[in-house]
């Protein structure tokens, strides 16, 4: 069964990225957001491993597969829907390393799932809202070592890493107290100057590593 799941989430992961190339190679939608729809579905797709996988090795395998083929799009000059921005970034290669350590986390504690879909959830919505509020509205420009923010791209990642954390905290039934509350705002904040301390596409890695930092040590 488990070989069975790993080839539906295989195909299912496919089909996003043709969807992705069929929107721009063929209707000439904008790299930057293909890109950003590839980051998001993969990031709802890896909602189901907890699910449908029972194994790290199970995600080790279905991760560094996706590892490779990237990089030989990369190296082959495939896959434009992803790879053919003018900046420099790791940030295609970053994500899955980023979920096979979440979903290792969610394992060593005893298959709680706030330790993969918080870190998981807030890397696929928060970051690209905190991207495009940025580019679309960029107000507050500033920079951290080499990476380029503004104060409403991380106030959007913030406030959006809130919401997150909240709404999966609900749905998990969580009690909802001072350190529930308090713990939110602590894993916003640090997934914010994760985000905004880190450039090239590296902050895929940064984002959940704090927050998987958060969660462990409150």
């Amino acid at each position: 069964q488990e070989l069975l799941d790993l080839l539906y989430l295989s195909v299912l992961f496919l089909a996003l990225f043709a969807v992705a190339e069929l929107l721009y190679h063929r209707y000439k939608v904008k790299v930057e957001l293909t890109r950003k729809l590839v980051h998001v579905g993969t990031g709802v797709l890896t909602l189901l491993f907890p699910i449908m996988l029972g194994s790290f090795w199970s995600v080790l395998f279905l991760c560094g597969s996706f590892f490779a083929i990237l990089i030989l799009t990369l190296k082959y000059n495939l896959l434009q829907s992803v790879n053919a921005i003018r900046r420099e970034s790791v940030g295609s290669l970053a994500f899955p390393v980023s979920v096979s350590i979440c979903f290792w986390a969610y394992l060593y504690f005893e298959k709680q799932y706030i330790y993969f879909y918080v870190p998981i959830l807030i890397l696929a919505f928060c970051d690209p809202i905190a991207a495009l509020s940025g580019k679309n509205f960029p107000y507050g420009k500033y920079r951290i070592f080499m990476a380029k923010k503004t104060l409403v791209g991380s106030t959007m990642f913030f406030l959006s890493a809130g919401l997150v954390y909240f709404l999966i905290a609900l749905f998990l039934h969580l009690p909802i107290d001072n350190q529930f509350i308090v713990k939110g705002l602590y894993v916003a904040l640090a997934t914010t100057i994760a985000e905004a301390a880190t450039g090239k596409g590296y902050d895929n890695i940064t984002i959940p590593l704090a927050a998987l930092a958060v969660l462990i040590l409150l």
